[in-house]
């Protein structure tokens, strides 16, 4: 089979002022600290998260 894909991104902005929920997908992406990083699997509902909170995040390569 073949590898399953992932997706490595960094926590950039703070979750202060944000709203709930913004603060939920950070957690729910393994995030809650500015320099964090989390390597998840590559799917869409993964994306979606990220695309929810882009503003706090950056993609590491």
């Amino acid at each position: 089979m073949a590898e399953a894909k992932t997706i490595t991104v960094r926590q950039t902005g703070s979750p202060i002022r944000r709203e709930k929920d913004q603060r939920a997908t950070l957690v729910g992406l393994g995030l809650n600290r500015v320099g964090r990083t989390s390597t998840l699997q590559d799917n869409p509902s993964t994306r979606g998260m990220i695309r929810k909170v882009q503003h706090l995040l950056e993609i590491v390569e």
